[in-house]
């Protein structure tokens, strides 16, 4: 009977954000990574391509946590239902909404996820269910005062496996512009909260360290996993350092 791939049990794991539909760019690139982040909320990724990049995941043995683009309890299980070995839903904000997460994420009796999940049972048998609701990870997103306010509250939520800082949104709703640096003054304090909490109840905790200074960040408050870039901005920045290379070497007459 196959097996999927799960989280290994060390610390810290960086990640790669895939955010266009290519099963390629996992294959390429994604063995260089401890697990892929599929970002079907703000990628350009649609209900029907994550499937294939479940898929491409599984072939190179990575653990794929989905983004989901919001609360739906349908989009979860269905998220879900591909194999994925989480899903990641942004913007919770209480308590309250860590708990319905939780009914729609966990099989019963913790929650009330239903069963019949046509690929988990391909693969790994009628039984998948008796352990999915300790190796499929609910991953909540903290990205708004209010969530800052109440993270000790959702961190405590039983089946709420992970708490993922979403540094955009926070810096968004406290009033800065989108291009300020991600530094220890605009975010030190957010951190600190996420993490704590995530020691307090033995969560995962979830940061970006896509720059350097976001990096040593998040490594300094011990998160556990942090995402080390996207597929677009290594696309971006390999296009750039290209093209600047040939202009230099091979300047206009």
């Amino acid at each position: 009977m196959l097996t999927p791939p799960l989280l290994p049990e060390k610390s810290p794991l960086f990640g790669l954000c895939v955010c266009y539909p290519s099963p390629g760019i996992i294959e390429r690139i994604g063995p260089d990574w401890d697990w892929i982040w599929i970002d079907g909320q703000h990628g350009e990724i649609g209900p029907s391509d994550i499937l294939a990049l479940v898929r491409a995941c599984d072939l190179i043995r990575r653990p794929a946590l989905v983004r989901v683009p919001g609360h739906d309890h349908g989009a979860i299980g269905r998220a879900l239902d591909t194999g994925a070995a989480g899903v990641i839903v942004p913007c919770v904000d209480t308590a309250e909404q860590a708990r319905a997460l939780v009914f729609a994420a966990k099989f019963p009796p913790l929650g009330g996820r239903s069963y019949g999940s046509r690929r988990c049972i391909d693969l790994y048998g009628r039984l998948y269910a008796e352990r999915a609701n300790a190796e499929s990870l609910l991953v909540v997103q903290i990205e708004t005062p209010l969530a800052i306010s109440n993270v000790d509250a959702i961190a405590a939520v039983p089946g709420v496996n992970a708490l993922f800082l979403g540094p955009d949104d926070i810096m968004l709703r406290r009033g800065f512009a989108m291009n300020t640096p991600r530094t220890a003054a605009a975010l030190g304090d957010d951190c600190r909260a996420v993490s704590a909490a995530c020691k307090q109840h033995r969560k995962k905790s979830i940061a970006i360290g896509a720059s350097g200074e976001m990096a040593a960040l998040a490594a300094d408050f011990g998160f556990d996993l942090i995402v080390g870039g996207a597929d677009v901005s290594f696309l971006a920045a390999g296009s750039m350092t290209a093209a600047a290379e040939l202009r230099r070497n091979h300047p206009p007459p």
